[in-house]
């Protein structure tokens, strides 16, 4: 599967950002796949943000950005989405959108089967 994030930007804290991930499939239908994202600050290591069960029974977030962060999907149109509310500074990272037909893979950067480009969230005091 093929993944484009759009989104991103610059925002103050407390401000609200929402990110998009268009996919692409060939050979397994967009339902069939759990999806994420992951982040990456300047200088630090990828880390886990969100994921969601392909079929939306399950999500799982990173303890930073409980009641913060939404992750959805609308699988007619092969979008996931991350709501980002009250933002804070240390969420300014580079933000990927993760696809997977394992929903445990798909919270592993190691073994992500599919990673999007990469949408840039910055986050001013």
């Amino acid at each position: 599967v093929q993944l484009q994030a759009s989104g991103g930007g610059l925002v103050q804290a407390g401000g609200s950002l929402r990110l998009s991930c268009a996919a692409s499939v060939r050979t397994f239908s967009f339902s069939s796949y759990a999806v994420g994202w992951f982040r990456q600050a300047p200088g630090k290591e990828r880390e886990f943000v969100a994921a969601l069960s392909y079929n939306e029974y399950s999500t799982w977030y990173a303890e930073s950005v409980k009641g913060r962060f939404t992750t959805s999907r609308d699988n007619a149109k092969n979008i996931v989405y991350l709501q980002m509310n009250n933002l804070k500074p240390e969420d300014t990272a580079v933000y990927f959108c993760v696809a997977d037909r394992s929903e445990v893979d798909v919270r592993v950067s190691g073994r992500v089967e599919s990673w999007g480009q990469g949408t840039q969230v910055t986050v001013s005091s």
